[in-house]
């Protein structure tokens, strides 16, 4: 376990996952892309950090210097898009503590490359703070900062490898499913975790690369974390929120562990 009270190892500090955002690319319902703020053992980072989330942060008062560390599961847009803005008003506000950026392979080529994108010259800037980037190898414990995270190969389409990821803090363990169709990695990822999070797209509408609601019901007796959170719905799975037995994310919802 890390950063456990000293006087007794059973009870370990707070750790929570705020969803800022929680809704799909296309902003279902009116929510913000996938953006998880976990905070515990002196620790603040972002789970993925869709092209919205400066925004949900901005809501809630979350300012981007507070942010140690960002973790990002694969290269599409809604997941990984907001970190240029991220850097950009890090370097604006005079941001001087060191960045950790964790993914998988070409994240690093990818944050630079869309950094010139949207704001020529951007990635080229001279920043106060230096930004590390963690490329996370599939089933390797990595540590970043004040977490182990463990990536999980999954099955999704983003030109560069896609990962579901498991993250201990303080003791805790986060498991998350990112973007996928169904895989038994998943049973791997949830197994014993405090939380996992799932991404649940479509209702009962079977698409490459994504879950639906009826998929993982399926599954859900393989899966033995200790408690079960869906996300990432669009407009489908939305329209059925009073049909579902398992729990659903909103943004601003959060969850103490």
């Amino acid at each position: 376990m890390l950063d456990c009270l000293d006087e007794t190892p059973l009870i370990c500090k707070p750790v929570s996952i705020t969803f800022l955002g929680s809704g799909d690319a296309f902003g279902s319902g009116g929510r913000f892309q996938t953006c998880l703020l976990l905070e515990g053992a002196n620790c603040r980072s972002l789970i993925d950090c869709g092209a919205s989330s400066l925004v949900a942060m901005k809501q809630r008062g979350i300012s981007s210097a507070s942010v140690n560390a960002i973790l990002v599961t694969h290269l599409h847009g809604d997941h990984f898009g907001g970190i240029p803005f991220f850097i950009l008003d890090a370097q604006f506000s005079r941001r001087e503590t060191p960045l950790i950026l964790a993914g998988p392979p070409g994240l690093e080529a990818r944050v630079w490359q869309a950094m010139e994108v949207l704001f020529p010259n951007s990635s080229k800037a001279p920043r106060r703070f230096a930004i590390e980037f963690v490329e996370l190898a599939a089933e390797v414990s990595h540590r970043v900062g004040r977490l182990e995270v463990t990536a999980y190969p999954v099955i999704h389409a983003c030109g560069a490898p896609p990962y579901a990821i498991r993250v201990e803090c303080a003791g805790r363990v986060i498991a998350y499913s990112g973007d996928t169709e169904w895989t038994d990695k998943l049973v791997e990822v949830a197994d014993q975790a405090d939380l996992f999070i799932c991404e649940a797209y479509f209702f009962e509408k079977k698409v490459k690369f994504h879950l639906d609601y009826q998929t993982l019901l399926s599954h859900r007796q393989a899966l033995r974390c200790k408690r079960l959170v869906l996300t990432h719905m669009n407009s489908d799975m939305l329209a059925h929120s009073m049909d579902l037995s398992i729990e659903c994310a909103h943004d601003g919802f959060a969850i103490m562990l």
